[in-house]
């Protein structure tokens, strides 16, 4: 696939979607948020692709935030939705994608930057990694999403403060707050990313699916509805023959062969 500013690559199983502009701190732009669509929508539909990892280009940055032209250059509170809606869209795809997606966040992850990471399902980080939501500095709010996925992330007190003031915190406090799930050297970050990919391949592919999607939906229901989706879930796993082959195979002492049915 040949996309402007984004490189996309399959290789056993694992799409990785490379954001590709290094010279701008792999800035977002129109641009850029059509690759990614692309992108993340060729990983949606080939089969062969179980998970996907995305990163930036380069040692440092992941996604600096949006093309800050862009925005000024919006002319209404039309065009203004417009905009928020575009990136929205986006984030959606890679969060409802139904497939794990794991950002592999290394270098600044400011602004887009940092909401496109936190619509993946799992995080991890260089050590030289930044994140934060500055967009008050210029007189705006977050608008792909910043404002609401931080604040179920790290908690309502921890993302106003990050909100409001713009501040940028290193890979360590990410991590201590919630926003990171792992942190790593430079050097071995995409290594890790591979691995932990290689992981979550190795379980039943179905029970993935599942899994994903009772921790995602369920998040957003009461308690008692939450328990309710992971019974249905858990029941929709135990009908498939990959339960029946799991199983078997740990009875077994073997390593199991799904099929993904």
């Amino acid at each position: 696939m040949q996309l402007e500013n984004v490189l996309y690559e399959v290789q056993d199983g694992i799409a990785t979607v490379t954001v590709n502009r290094p010279k701008v701190l792999n800035a977002l732009n129109a641009q850029m948020l059509a690759d990614l669509r692309q992108a993340f929508e060729a990983a949606k539909s080939e089969i062969p692709v179980r998970v996907v990892i995305l990163t930036g280009a380069g040692e440092k940055s992941f996604v600096a935030g949006a093309d800050i032209g862009e925005i000024k250059a919006l002319e209404n509170y039309e065009a203004a939705k417009a905009f928020a809606d575009t990136g929205q869209g986006l984030l959606n795809l890679i969060e409802q994608l139904g497939k794990p997606v794991i950002a592999a966040v290394n270098g600044f992850a400011l602004g887009g930057g940092c909401e496109i990471s936190m619509a993946c399902h799992i995080r991890l980080a260089s050590e030289n990694a930044k994140f934060g939501q500055p967009e008050v500095a210029l007189g705006v709010i977050p608008g792909y999403g910043g404002t609401q996925r931080l604040c179920r992330l790290v908690g309502k007190a921890r993302a106003v403060q990050l909100c409001l003031t713009g501040e940028m915190i290193d890979a360590a406090e990410a991590k201590r707050i919630g926003l990171v799930n792992q942190v790593y050297p430079q050097g071995e970050l995409l290594g890790a990313a591979k691995e932990m990919a290689k992981t979550i391949m190795s379980k039943g592919p179905l029970a993935i699916r599942y899994a994903l999607a009772a921790v995602l939906r369920g998040a957003e229901l009461t308690l008692a509805d939450g328990l309710q989706l992971e019974g249905d879930m858990f029941a929709a796993a135990c009908d498939t023959e990959d339960r029946i082959e799991g199983t078997t195979a740990f009875l077994e002492k073997r390593k199991p062969d799904f099929k993904a049915k």
